[in-house]
């Protein structure tokens, strides 16, 4: 998204006056210039290149499908049934590589429909395991379809699937650490850890939503003669599971019952709409349970909210083992989004849904809270971090996706390759990476410290001044959560309007996920009803900073702070890799120096307990 070139809106604090010296290395290879490594030799560089050529990730499945009449719907498309078999079997496969052994579906995150495809096209899909966990496993599902006749591709979706690695009862298996190779795969396992978090929370989320912001139905201010009960859209449909419906242990494939879920759901979406609807998106579900071969699985849809261009429908799934068994095992839920299009491609007005009295109005109104979270996951998470707003609305319902890309944002500068070394002094080495429209900073030392404690002393932007000086007040707005704190910050900085910035920053925290994992602080800037402008400050932004802190030995940390800054500040981050400006390194060795003094001071852990 593009933004304004306003000298007035800063996106930092570290401005002023000096001279250093600017120095440019020549990368070699990603860990190299992540390391700040000298420049190697040609023969190193060309090695280092036909190695990086030929790589390939060990756990990567390919796939190709010719979608063929019978894998169509009627309008002559590929069904999402069939195309979420395939994607859950290139996933099952990726995972299986990696783990050694039989894995089974555990979840699937959203996944947002954005072309269909048609008979004759070729459907390409690509799994790989992003991060493996102690039992289970991320893998990324990237698909695309091509046109034979002319070339050209087109991206389909991408999913995230969660695999559980299956060994014989009562043992787990502990799956072996991936260590990613490429600045992609590094991106993608470091964020990994980030998504498992917002699954965990996924449910607490929906709740806190009702409970806390409740939501208005959309209907009361809609103009539709056509209302529709509910109850004419139920449907009810078993299926018994056969051998060629499950893996190798005898499992159902959980692509299986996904197509299935996909089939009932949208006859109920047709029930509603007597037409013929387009599955747009699937909510993020968990597999409660497996099923296996000879059981009978029993599958429950029903439309819980039309809105205006859009509809929801609920699927639960039930298994038995026979027809005189009582007790019926949950295996899972899922909420499906469906459209009509016109001949234009365009989305058609829906009747309007009559719910049924008890569960049905619950399922009403949970199904517009799940829209708005639908809203804010699209629109915050999926999209890049570039397209998002400097400034988004924070509220109750979007803050674990605003803490997600708060976090992943930072975590996927640190993983970019390309990080060129721009000077050093006094063991303060300061980096830039020039990409797009933006240029970024890193400023890295190393120094005598425990991680964990410097990471509680920078947490706190309340003690932010005693090191920075152009940092004022900082004052604590909201505690969010443990992790996620809210500051009104004023800074010292004078804007052209003569004005001091001030800044509303989620500061969101982490701990190590695993060992070899960072400690992370992550800044942006959002917005607050109850922090507005005010006309003594100039309103400033930040896109992306924080710091990495690494624990490198048992008495030495590295502490990196990252900034990235968008085109109206450039000439403040320029000026000091010209070395034109030594305000960065003044302000890091001030730094150190608070946290030097601070190392042995046991009431921060006290008060962060």
């Amino acid at each position: 998204m593009p933004h304004k070139k306003n000298s007035s809106r800063k996106h930092g604090w570290f401005w002023g006056t000096g001279s250093t010296k600017l120095l440019r290395v020549r990368i070699w290879s990603p860990a190299a210039a992540a390391a700040g490594s000298s420049a190697p030799s040609e023969v190193e560089a060309r090695q280092w290149r036909a190695t990086m050529e030929g790589y390939r990730n060990s756990t990567e499945v390919q796939m190709s499908q010719m979608v063929l009449p019978c894998h169509t719907n009627y309008h002559g498309e590929l069904s999402i049934g069939q195309l979420l078999k395939w994607i859950d079997t290139a996933a099952c496969l990726s995972a299986e590589r990696h783990a050694g052994c039989p894995c089974v579906t555990a979840s699937v995150d959203d996944i947002y429909f954005e072309h269909t495809i048609s008979v004759g096209q070729v459907v390409n899909i690509k799994a790989k395991v992003n991060r493996a966990f102690n039992s289970s496993m991320e893998v990324g599902v990237q698909v695309s379809y091509e046109d034979l006749c002319n070339g050209k591709q087109w991206n389909v979706c991408k999913a995230y699937a969660t695999f559980v690695a299956q060994g014989k009862p009562p043992a787990k298996i502990k799956l072996k650490p991936l260590v990613p190779q490429m600045e992609e795969e590094k991106i993608e396992y470091s964020i990994a850890a980030e998504r498992r978090r917002m699954r965990l929370a996924h449910t607490d989320t929906i709740k806190d939503l009702l409970t806390n912001s409740p939501v208005q139905s959309e209907g009361k201010n809609r103009e539709c003669n056509t209302v529709v009960p509910a109850e004419k859209t139920r449907v009810e449909s078993v299926e018994l599971i056969l051998p060629p419906h499950a893996n190798h242990q005898g499992n159902t494939f959980g692509g299986q019952i996904m197509a299935w879920m996909e089939n009932v759901a949208t006859i109920a979406a047709s029930r509603l709409c007597h037409a013929h609807p387009t599955l747009k998106t699937i909510e993020m579900f968990h597999f409660r349970g497996p099923s296996q071969v000879g059981d009978r699985l029993l599958f429950k849809a029903i439309v819980n909210n039309a809105f205006k261009n859009s509809m929801e429908v609920g699927v639960c799934v039930e298994a038995y083992g026979h027809e005189m068994e009582v007790s019926r095992r949950h295996i899972n839920s899922a909420f499906m989004t469906f459209v009509v299009l016109d001949r234009g491609g365009q989305p058609c007005t829906l009747p309007m849904l009559k719910p049924e009295p008890g569960d049905g109005e619950r399922r009403y109104k949970e199904a517009s809270a799940r829209k708005k979270i639908r809203l804010d996951r699209k629109y915050v998470i999926s999209c890049k971090h570039t397209e998002v707003p400097l400034s988004v609305p924070w509220d109750q319902s979007n803050k674990v996706y605003l803490s997600y890309n708060n976090v992943s944002a930072l975590k996927t500068l640190v993983a970019k390759a390309n990080w060129v070394l721009a000077s050093e002094r006094d063991k303060v080495k300061m980096y830039m990476l020039e990409e797009d429209k933006f240029l970024s900073i890193r400023i890295e030392m190393t120094i005598c410290i425990d991680a964990k404690q410097a990471f509680l002393l920078l947490s706190d932007m309340r003690r932010r001044h005693e090191w920075d000086e152009h940092s004022g007040r900082a004052e604590l707005v909201q505690q969010v959560d443990k992790d996620d704190v809210i500051y009104h910050v004023i800074s010292r900085t004078i804007s052209e309007e003569n004005k001091p910035q001030d800044f509303v920053i989620l500061a969101s925290q982490r701990e190590p996920c695993s060992k070899g994992d960072p400690y992370v602080v992550a800044f942006r800037s959002v917005t607050l009803p109850t922090q507005p402008a005010q006309p003594e400050y100039t309103r400033g932004e930040i896109l992306c900073s924080g710091f990495c802190i690494w624990q490198e030995t048992e008495e030495l940390t590295k502490v990196s702070y990252y900034n990235q800054a968008t085109p109206g500040v450039l000439a403040y981050i320029t000026t000091n890799i010209a070395g034109l400006s030594s305000s960065f390194h003044s302000t890091f060795q001030a730094c150190e120096q608070f946290l030097q003094k601070h190392k042995d001071d046991v009431s921060v852990r006290f008060q962060n307990l």
